[in-house]
C-alpha cells in the first residue's frame, strides 16, 4: 500500500489535503505532535462533517504512544518483569546517561514514568512480535501524521518503520517549519535538519515516496511575500494567488505606535511576547496559524541588524525557520520593526497612558 511524505510550503494546504482525504468509510488515524494543531485538525473535522466520526480518531503523537501503543500492549508485561508500575510520562530527560540501554530505568523513572524521549525507543525494543503493527492493523486502513517536521531522536526512528504497515500511511510537513523536536536523546538523528536532501533521503531509504511538487505553492501568502522570503532567507516558496502587498520597515514613531495599538495586526516577538499586554504571539508559536491578515514583527538586534545588511539567510537554521514561520503567517502585509524602536514607543504608550 501507498506510503508517502508530501513535504509543503507554508499556507499550501497540508491540513486541507488530510481533511479532504476522510470519509465516512475509511479507518482513519491522524497524528500530530501540538495540542494546537491537534485542536486545528478536530475543529476542521467537525466544519466538514458536523462531528467526529467514529471512525476518525485523533491523537497527540505522545497520547498515541502510551494510550495506543505501551499501555495495552506492554504496561503489564513491564509491572511483571521489572516490578515497576507505570504511571505516565515524564518530560524532561533522564539525567543519568550512565544507566545502559538495557536496564528499565534507561527508560522510565525509578517512580514509574516514561521518558518521554524514550517511549519510542523502548517500543522498538519491546515490540519484537509487530504487536504495534498488528494493532494499527486491525484498527484502522489510513494513517496520517501532520507536522511530519517536528518529528525527530528516536521518534523519527519510530515513525519510519510505518512504511512496513500493511495500510496506507501519509505524512505531511514543512521541512522549514521545524522549530523544535518532539524528542531529543543524545546524538539520535542530532544532524537530522542540517540538509533538506540528506532528509529527504533518509525517507527514501525507508521505502516512502517523497512528494515535493503537489504543495509548494502557497495559498496564503502573496506574491511579495513569497519573493521576500525566498531571497532573503534562502528558503523557496511560491504564491498560487496573483495578490500583491507591502513589505516595509517602520520607524516612524507615530505609525509604530498606531501598530502596537492596532487589534487587528499581530505582533510576532522571537520570544516572551506574553509580557506585553497587546495582540501577539511568537515567532514559532505562530505555526499552524491561519487567522492572520497583516503581521508585524518585532526584530531583535541580531535579526534587525542581518536585515539591514540583507543578510538574513546568515541566521542560526531553527532562528531562520522560526522567522520563515512568521513572515508566512500573513495574508496581506508585514511591518518589520526593530526592538529598540518597539520598546522605546511602547514604554511612551505606557506612560501616557499612566499619566493622562
Amino acid at each position: 500500500m501507498d506510503k508517502r511524505v508530501i513535504l509543503s510550503v507554508a499556507g499550501s494546504g497540508k491540513t486541507s489535503l488530510i481533511i479532504n482525504d476522510l470519509d465516512l468509510n475509511k479507518r482513519t488515524i491522524i497524528i500530530s505532535y501540538t495540542i494546537s494543531n491537534i485542536e486545528n485538525i478536530t475543529n476542521r473535522i467537525v466544519q466538514k462533517f458536523g462531528y467526529i466520526p467514529k471512525n476518525i480518531k485523533i491523537y497527540t503523537y505522545f497520547s498515541f504512544l502510551y494510550s495506543f501503543c505501551f499501555k495495552p500492549l506492554f504496561y503489564r508485561a513491564i509491572e511483571i518483569k521489572c516490578n515497576i508500575k507505570i504511571k505516565g510520562i515524564v518530560y524532561k530527560q533522564n539525567p543519568n546517561y550512565k544507566i545502559p540501554k538495557n536496564k528499565i530505568l534507561h527508560y522510565v523513572t525509578s517512580n514509574g514514568y516514561l521518558y518521554s524521549n524514550r517511549i519510542s525507543k523502548l517500543l522498538m525494543i519491546l515490540d519484537g512480535n509487530n504487536e504495534i503493527f498488528s494493532r494499527l492493523e486491525k484498527y484502522f486502513d489510513y494513517l496520517y501524521i501532520d507536522e511530519v517536521q517536528d518529528f525527530g531522536g528516536n521518534d523519527f526512528n519510530f515513525i519510519k518503520t510505518f512504511s512496513r504497515l500493511n495500510l496506507k500511511v501519509t505524512f505531511v510537513g514543512d521541512f522549514y517549519q521545524h522549530t523544535f523536536d518532539t524528542s531529543v536523546d543524545g546524538n539520535t538523528n542530532k544532524n537530522l535538519f542540517l540538509d533538506y536532501n540528506k532528509y529527504i533521503s533518509t525517507f527514501t531509504k525507508s521505502g516512502f515516496i517523497v512528494d515535493t511538487t503537489s504543495l509548494s505553492k502557497s495559498f496564503r501568502c502573496t506574491n511579495n511575500v513569497c519573493e521576500f522570503v525566498t531571497n532573503n532567507l534562502g528558503i523557496q516558496i511560491f504564491a498560487n494567488n496573483t495578490n500583491l502587498s507591502k513589505i516595509l520597515e517602520i520607524n516612524n514613531d507615530n505609525k509604530i505606535k498606531e501598530i502596537i495599538k492596532c487589534n487587528n495586526t499581530v505582533k510576532l516577538f522571537y520570544q516572551e511576547h506574553h509580557i506585553y499586554s497587546i495582540y501577539s504571539n511568537n515567532w514559532g508559536n505562530s505555526k499552524g496559524l491561519d487567522c492572520y491578515n497583516d503581521v508585524c514583527i518585532i526584530l531583535n538586534r541580531k535579526s534587525y541588524d542581518l536585515y539591514k545588511n540583507q543578510k538574513l539567510n546568515e541566521l542560526p537554521n531553527v532562528t531562520k525557520n522560526k522567522l520563515y514561520v512568521a513572515c508566512t503567517r500573513s495574508k496581506n502585509n508585514i511591518f518589520f520593526i526593530s526592538e529598540s524602536a518597539f520598546k522605546k514607543n511602547i514604554i511612551d504608550l505606557l506612560r501616557k497612558y499612566r499619566f493622562t
